[in-house]
C-alpha cells in the first residue's frame, strides 16, 4: 500500500482465498469498514494493520469509544496500548505491520453535529498517529465516521491532496460499493450495526420480574447441591438434560429471518423455571464441557439461539451469570465461521466477568487466527482430565469420597459457582 492517495489503499478478500478487492483511497476504505470488521462499528476506535507494499489487510482491533465524553488526558495512554497490542499480536502471527489505518466511529450526541464529533476526536486521532509512529508503523490514513459521512485527519496534511469538505463525504449506500458487490457475489450478507449484534446479547428491556424470581428460587435450591460433591453430578446431568430438551425445541421451531422477531419467539420457547436452572447449572465447568460439543453444523444454529436467549435473562444481580452463556455463544459463532459475532460475544462476556477463563481462552484463540479444532482438542483433553480427577475424588484414599467434608462453604446467596 503506497501513501499516494491516487493509488490503492489496501487489498482485501470477500471470502477466504476468493475474489480479491483492491481499495482506492479513503472513500473506499470507509465503505469497506463494515465488511472488514463483519459489522458496522459504532462508538468505536478501530485499528487495521497493513502488510507489504500492496497493503494487505492483517490484524484488526476494536475498542469501545463510549457514548459519554472521554478525558483527553487518557488518550495518549490508550493510543499507546492499542498500537502496542496490534503490533505485538501481528508479530505473534509472524508478520510485522508495515502501516496502519485508523477509524474513529461515533455518531453525534444530543446538540452536536457530525463536524463537532470530528473536531472533538481530532486529538485522539493525533495520539494514535503518534503512538503508531513511535513503533515505526505509520498511520497512513485516519478517518472519522459520523452520521453516515467520513472525514480524513490525514488528507489535509498531504502535499497536493484536496482537504476533506467541512460537511464530510457521504458513505455509499449499503450494497453500493465495490466490496459490497463482491460480497454479494460470494453470498456474504450485509453486515449489521454493532449495536444490533450487541442488543441480541443483552437482557430484555423492560426486565421481566419473573426471570429474576425464578433465578432467586433456582439459586437457593441448586447452589448448595452444586457445592456438595455427592450431589453436584446430578445437577450437571439435570442441566444437560434441560438444555438438550430446549435445543430440540429450538431446532424444530420454524426459522424467522427478522432478528428481533426471531429473538422474541426464542424467548417465548423457554420456561422461566427451567431457564433459571440452566443458567445456574451452566456456571459449572462440568456442565459447560458437555454442551460445548453442540457446535457441529446440525446443532450450531439452534445452540447459538439458545445461549443468546439464556443470556438475555441474566439481568440485575444476575448479570454476571451471562458471561458463561456469552462465551458459549462466541464459541459456536466461531465454529460456524462467524468471527464477527464471536468477537462481539466474547468481548461482552469479558466485560461482565474479566476472569471468565473460557471466554479469555477463546478470545486469544480467535485473535491469533487459530483453527477451532485446536481448541476442540484442548477442551476434550481438559474434560478427560476433569473426569479422571473427579473419579479419584469419589474413590478417595480408602473408599467413596474419602473422609473429607462433603460440602464447601458458599460465600454468599448469589455467589458465582467455580469448580
Amino acid at each position: 500500500m503506497t501513501q499516494s492517495n491516487q493509488t490503492q489503499h489496501g487489498e482485501s478478500s470477500s471470502s477466504a482465498g476468493e475474489t480479491k478487492v483492491v481499495l482506492h483511497g479513503p472513500a473506499e476504505l470507509a465503505d469497506a469498514l463494515p465488511f472488514l470488521m463483519g459489522y458496522r462499528p459504532d462508538d468505536s476506535i478501530v485499528l487495521l494493520a497493513l502488510h507489504g507494499e500492496r497493503g494487505r489487510f492483517g490484524g484488526r482491533l476494536r475498542v469501545g469509544l463510549g457514548k459519554d465524553p472521554q478525558d483527553p488526558a487518557e488518550w495518549a495512554d490508550l493510543a499507546r496500548q492499542l498500537a502496542d497490542c496490534l503490533v505485538t499480536g501481528s508479530l505473534r502471527r509472524g508478520s510485522r505491520p508495515s502501516s496502519m489505518v485508523a477509524f474513529l466511529c461515533q455518531d453525534p450526541r444530543a446538540g452536536e453535529r457530525s463536524s463537532d464529533v470530528v473536531e472533538r476526536l481530532r486529538p485522539l486521532a493525533q495520539q494514535l498517529r503518534v503512538a503508531c509512529g513511535e513503533l515505526d508503523v505509520p498511520v497512513i490514513e485516519a478517518l472519522c465516521v459520523s452520521g453516515g459521512r467520513w472525514w480524513s485527519y490525514c488528507r489535509p496534511d498531504r502535499d497536493g491532496a484536496a482537504p476533506t469538505p467541512e460537511e464530510g463525504v457521504l458513505i455509499a449506500e449499503p450494497g453500493g460499493s465495490a466490496i459490497a458487490a463482491a460480497a454479494a457475489y460470494n453470498g456474504i450478507r450485509m453486515p449489521l450495526p454493532l449495536r444490533d449484534l450487541e442488543s441480541r446479547l443483552r437482557p430484555v428491556e423492560p426486565r421481566d420480574p419473573a426471570h429474576e424470581t425464578a433465578l432467586d428460587l433456582a439459586c437457593a435450591r441448586l447452589v448448595p447441591r452444586m457445592l456438595d460433591r455427592d450431589t453436584s453430578a446430578s445437577v450437571t446431568e439435570r442441566t444437560v438434560e434441560l438444555a438438550r430438551g430446549a435445543l430440540d425445541a429450538f431446532r424444530t421451531a420454524p426459522l424467522i429471518s427478522d432478528p428481533a422477531r426471531s429473538d422474541s419467539r426464542d424467548d417465548a420457547l423457554l420456561d422461566h423455571d427451567e431457564a433459571a436452572e440452566m443458567i445456574l447449572g451452566l456456571q459449572d465447568n462440568a456442565a459447560r464441557d458437555r454442551v460445548v460439543e453442540w457446535s457441529d453444523p446440525a446443532r450450531a444454529g439452534a445452540a447459538i439461539r439458545l445461549w443468546r436467549a439464556l443470556a438475555r435473562r441474566c439481568a440485575g444481580p444476575y448479570a454476571e451469570h451471562a458471561a458463561a452463556l456469552l462465551a458459549l455463544t462466541g464459541w459456536v459463532a466461531w465454529c460456524s465461521g462467524d468471527e464477527a459475532e464471536a468477537r462481539v460475544a466474547l468481548c461482552a462476556a469479558l466485560d461482565l466477568e474479566p476472569h471468565c477463563t473460557f471466554a479469555r481462552l477463546l478470545q486469544h484463540a480467535v485473535g491469533q487466527g487459530l483453527d477451532p479444532d485446536v481448541v476442540r482438542r484442548t477442551l476434550r483433553s481438559t474434560r478427560r482430565r476433569r473426569i479422571m480427577e473427579a473419579a479419584t475424588v469419589r474413590r478417595g484414599p480408602s473408599g467413596p469420597a474419602g473422609r473429607g467434608p462433603g460440602r464447601r462453604s458458599l460465600g454468599g446467596r448469589r455467589a458465582r459457582i467455580r469448580r
